[in-house]
């Protein structure tokens, strides 16, 4: 089949005295925005390509149809597909979702405290064929204090624009004028005669909290709060106690608080503190005191307490450790529950409010696993939470405990129908060596046959950016690559936070190609190490982790046999010199500024992966992206393609997806994530020749 080639308009950019040529920049388009809301607004031209590119995709995995459909049949047979959630306990009901066999989306139920009357609020498959869309995004899904309304966000694009309804549960009606354009967040006050919003700029940028009365017009709503700077967004949420309402407004790197009473009638929110460029700071509310969990004089976060916002006297609650990552507190009427994070490793804590005595909750014997917690009521005067536990070979649990006997109880076993035994598995956690000696934790899962001699496959997945720490979770879809003697390693590279504020900082802005480094040694060190060899590994990673693959590609392409890259940010200088595009201003403190200050520009061009391109071999490539992606616009892994397609000089794959009705997560429902990686597993699987 015809290689597709799109065509070449040279245009000379030039920032900072330094030019450079871009023959493909002409495929984006000045209304992206628009075309994300409607993509019949897209250039024929360049929809033409993106049908090519996935006409020649097809063909080329077209060998590939019957794994794909073993490997679709293989992981829908791991998920219990009529399944219920555990309930959590309101005032008056309990609430519980379920999905079914038949479903492609959840179905929310409740049954009022004391009867066996179970009533169906809201199933996701019929408002998805009532709207009659192709892509349905649940953004929110709320309950008000009284029982009687439902507030929904959905996004039928992708794009992230998500409209609000409010309906009355018991008449089915909505009550409300729809209210678009929102980020799809829905706070109800109290006494259920609002909800809190907040909404979309121009640029897609959430700066504005509004508040609208159920049943008024959506003209009469009243702007509560506006960010003024465009590189700051805005939230809301309701303290612990349900006593303040709290407007968070920040960037990656800083924060600012504003509250209000939750009885105020026209609500004037009151700063907290000023912002502070580098500090982050979130303030709650709990039993007449005020808890702030902030990194101000402690890197890697501490909390203090305070009984007044007035006029505070913060004191000491919780202290801060070196490279130990103090999460956020969860309260009921006599105990205190937090995490902490350090070497890539969770741990809960639960503090006694009355004695003062705090101690670790342990789980298992197994060192590599992931702990949590949540609430089994609203009323907070009880002794019993849930606690989940899950690691890379065992399936999640969920217990009842009790803080106070200590006694936990299984209630939920997340069920494998097709069978899982975790003796199967081995997991190794092991660090390796970077290039400037720092060590890389590594979370490495195999089965307990594939020999370590060098023969096995291996796939690398990274990420590494935002502060985003990857938790070694179970995940029953990797099951089916580890099943057939391929090696999965989580590399916990820098510009996450497994090891604290720090392991982030030296994986950002000026620091960022420790990212790429920490990637290429941790692959290095599992070549070295026998767990693989050169050729035999595959890279995978999506969004930020589509950089992190875009960048190692150009590094060190004769380390791998494949790349898969999802919604990747490859074109990360142009991005970033757009100071219009939704996250570009807002992420000045994660990638750097580069229009305006040099030494940022310098640094993103001599990494950027769509400029640093060469004329060399590259190792086959599966790209895949979605048309209403805002985040990562699809041209950028489109020119990525194009430019590679004209440099390269091997015969390897090099293969383009678009999702024509999709965002950033991909197509919507449970068939379609599973249809996706179905698609990736079967190109691995491929280009392993273990077709």
């Amino acid at each position: 089949m015809k290689i597709p080639q799109l065509k070449k308009k040279s245009e000379i950019k030039t920032c900072h005295n330094v030019s450079w040529e871009d023959n493909y920049s002409w495929i984006h388009q000045a209304d992206i925005l628009e075309v994300l809301k409607d993509n019949t607004k897209l250039n024929p031209e360049v929809r033409k390509y993106l049908e090519e590119e996935n006409s020649y995709t097809d063909f080329h995995l077209s060998d590939t149809k019957e794994i794909q459909k073993k490997l679709f049949d293989e992981i829908k047979g791991r998920i219990k597909l009529d399944d219920e959630s555990l309930p959590f306990k309101d005032f008056d009901y309990e609430y519980w979702s379920k999905t079914t066999a038949k479903g492609n989306y959840s179905i929310k139920l409740r049954k009022k405290i004391g009867t066996n009357n179970i009533e169906e609020i809201w199933n996701g498959d019929e408002e998805k064929e009532k709207l009659n869309v192709e892509y349905f995004g649940v953004g929110d899904l709320e309950v008000s204090f009284n029982d009687k309304y439902l507030g929904y966000s959905l996004d039928t694009k992708g794009s992230e624009y998500y409209t609000i309804y409010i309906r009355d549960i018991n008449t089915k009606k909505l009550i409300t004028e729809k209210i678009e354009e929102t980020s799809g967040g829905i706070t109800f006050s109290l006494d259920d005669k609002y909800i809190f919003y907040s909404k979309l700029d121009e640029n897609h940028r959430p700066r504005k909290i509004y508040r609208h009365k159920l049943g008024a017009s959506i003209k009469e709503d009243q702007l509560i709060f506006e960010e003024k700077s465009e590189a700051f967004t805005v939230s809301i949420s309701l303290s612990s106690d349900d006593k303040y309402f709290f407007i968070s407004s920040s960037d990656h790197n800083t924060s600012e608080q504003y509250y209000f009473e939750v009885n105020e009638i026209n609500p004037k929110p009151k700063l907290i503190k000023k912002r502070q460029r580098g500090v982050l700071y979130s303030v709650n509310s709990w039993d007449g005191k005020f808890y702030n969990h902030t990194n101000e004089n402690a890197e890697d976060f501490k909390v203090d307490i305070s009984n007044s916002l007035d006029k505070p006297n913060w004191k000491t609650f919780i202290s801060a450790k070196a490279e130990v990552l103090i999460g956020g507190l969860t309260f009921l009427k006599n105990w205190i529950i937090r995490s902490e994070t350090s070497d890539a490793l969770d741990k809960l804590f639960v503090k006694n409010i009355n004695t003062g005595i705090e101690e670790e909750l342990i789980f298992s014997d197994e060192t590599v696993y992931v702990p949590g917690v949540s609430l089994k009521q609203r009323d907070k005067n009880t002794d019993e939470i849930y606690l989940s536990y899950s690691s890379p070979k065992t399936q999640s649990r969920v217990y009842s405990y009790n803080l106070t006997t200590k006694v936990k109880r299984l209630v939920k076993e997340q069920e494998i129908p097709s069978g899982h035994n975790p003796n199967d598995y081995i997991v190794d956690r092991i660090d390796c060596k970077s290039h400037d000696g720092k060590l890389v934790p590594l979370t490495i899962t195999r089965h307990k046959n594939t020999k370590l001699d060098g023969s096995a496959h291996l796939l690398l997945y990274g990420y590494g950016s935002y502060g985003s720490s990857m938790s070694p979770g179970f995940s029953s879809t990797k099951l089916s690559l580890i099943n057939r003697d391929i090696i999965w390693v989580t590399a916990h590279i820098r510009g996450g936070m497994e090891r604290g504020m720090k392991w982030w900082k030296d994986g950002k802005l000026l620091n960022k190609k420790n990212t790429f480094e920490d990637y290429i040694a941790s692959a290095r060190f599992l070549i070295e190490n026998k767990y693989t060899s050169k050729n035999k590994i595959i890279g995978m990673g999506g969004s930020a982790g589509g950089l992190l693959m875009g960048a190692v590609v150009n590094l060190a392409p004769e380390l791998f046999l494949g790349i898969i890259m999802a919604v990747p940010f490859v074109d990360s200088l142009t991005t970033n010199l757009d100071h219009s595009l939704p996250l570009t201003v807002g992420e000045f403190d994660e990638f750097g500024n580069a229009k305006d200050k040099k030494d940022h520009f310098d640094y993103i061009y001599s990494y950027a992966p769509y400029n640093n391109i060469k004329k060399m071999d590259y190792p086959h490539m599966l790209i895949t992206t979605s048309l209403s992606d805002n985040r990562v616009l699809f041209d950028e892994p489109a020119k990525f393609t194009a430019k590679l397609r004209e440099y390269k000089t091997d015969n390897n794959l090099l293969l383009l997806k678009t999702e024509m009705n999709a965002g950033h997560g991909g197509k919507s429902g449970r068939d379609g994530a599973i249809e996706e990686i179905a698609l990736d597993y079967a190109f691995a699987l491929k280009i392993c020749k273990k077709i």
